[in-house]
């Protein structure tokens, strides 16, 4: 796969100043309060997931589920999140959507980029 996907992200290891490399990431569909798996990914050395699957994408709520906490035991060190798990949601399937995830051992935060 050469395109990226309909939705990215990119992790940001605010605490070491470097991209998070090796953080596994899911991605779900929500209807009627229940999880369907639509991809599985890991960071890459720029700590981004950008063309882990081609499918389009349809109109609703979806879930990215970050393993912080296997990421920074892994490293040895402590986590107050065991994993962040961010809903966002899809108006235009047609648009990209990245979400970023700025991040530190004791908390994080994000938005919608480009």
């Amino acid at each position: 796969m050469s395109q990226k996907s309909p939705v990215t992200t990119h992790i940001l290891d605010l605490g070491g100043g470097n991209p998070a490399a090796g953080v596994s990431v899911s991605l779900y569909r929500i209807k009627d309060q229940q999880e369907t798996s639509i991809a599985q990914g890991t960071t890459d050395n720029d700590g981004r997931v950008m063309n882990w699957f081609d499918t389009p994408i349809e109109p609703g709520h979806y879930r990215l589920r970050f393993a912080t906490g296997d990421w920074y035991q892994s490293r040895g060190l402590s986590t107050f999140f065991p994993e962040v798990c961010l809903d966002f949601q899809v108006n235009d399937p047609d648009a990209h959507y990245h979400v970023p995830l700025l991040l530190n051992q004791w908390g994080f935060s994000t938005y919608r980029g480009s």
